[in-house]
């Protein structure tokens, strides 16, 4: 029986005229991630976050975590005062594929407000993440998307070390800059001169 020629078929027309697809992945917009909120499929109570197009299920908030961001979220109202808006785990929009929810955010005076709608990284004056059981999610993906959207200053309170790492000077992947605060040193941010944090109470 005769071989078949097989570089004869890959050459034959049909093959030279029919095109190689190749899938690529769908990314949400911010527009239809607010759709799926007008449209009851996501609620308040929805645990998801829109990071570059993918909705991203967000860990769940075990005691330590939450006992650190109320501590801290006290701390910062009680500092920041009239000088910005300390806003606790509500969303900053970052058009046109995400909008991510983080643990604190100090904003201009002004932002967050009702009128102003849901701020943007221009209103953002210090990004803040605990990261308890997050903090390799947090120092690559959020660390390069918060730098990305404009981010000036990002903070990590990174639970299990008990210290502060504190992201400065941002580039096109990340910051240029970082230090970190351990239980003994103050933290303050940069737009905020007026801030000074004891990291040693944040872990008390």
């Amino acid at each position: 029986m005769p071989e078949l020629n097989w570089s004869h078929e890959r050459s034959s027309g049909v093959e030279a005229m029919s095109t190689v697809f190749t899938p690529t992945r769908f990314k949400w917009t911010v527009e239809d991630y607010h759709k799926l909120g007008d449209a009851g499929i996501l609620d308040e109570d929805s645990r998801v976050e829109l990071i570059e197009g993918e909705l991203i299920e967000m860990a769940p908030i075990h005691s330590t975590h939450m006992g650190t961001v109320n501590r801290l979220n006290k701390m910062l109202v009680l500092a920041v005062g009239d000088h910005g808006v300390v806003s606790v785990q509500n969303p900053v929009t970052m058009p046109p594929y995400s909008e991510p929810q983080p643990d604190l955010t100090i904003l201009r005076p002004g932002a967050g407000m009702p009128a102003s709608g849901v701020p943007r990284s221009e209103d953002v004056l210090l990004l803040i993440e605990v990261a308890d059981t997050t903090v390799r999610y947090d120092r690559s993906t959020k660390r390069r998307l918060y730098a990305k959207e404009g981010i000036a200053e990002y903070w990590i309170v990174n639970v299990p070390k008990k210290c502060i790492e504190v992201y400065r000077d941002r580039t096109a992947d990340g910051y240029s800059a970082s230090a970190e605060a351990a239980p003994g040193e103050f933290v303050t941010p940069r737009a905020l001169p007026m801030v000074r944090l004891d990291v040693a109470a944040i872990f008390a």
